[in-house]
């Protein structure tokens, strides 16, 4: 099962994020951030209170929302590889 391990505020909408199973990398969130419950999180100081949840083990802030894991790291990983092509070219 994978779960976020540590995660850290780097800027803007970006957070670093360690999962369980041993991988690491930085997520962009800025545009995931849509419906009632994030729309307060589009202010970036309140987007910059969140924690890791021991309950849920993923990042959640105090007005309760949350992302799951997977969508993090699928994010993660689709935002790595879409860096890698731009500097390829």
């Amino acid at each position: 099962m994978l779960y976020v391990t540590s995660a850290e505020y780097v800027d803007g909408y970006r957070i670093r994020v360690a999962f369980s199973n041993g991988e690491s990398g930085v997520v962009d969130l800025e545009d995931a951030l849509w419906g009632p419950v994030f729309e307060p999180l589009k202010d970036v100081r309140e987007f910059a209170t969140f924690r890791v949840s021991e309950v849920f083990r993923t990042i959640c802030w105090p007005n309760n929302a949350d992302l799951a894991p997977e969508f993090l790291y699928d994010r993660m990983v689709g935002q790595r590889s879409a860096f890698a092509e731009k500097r390829a070219r």
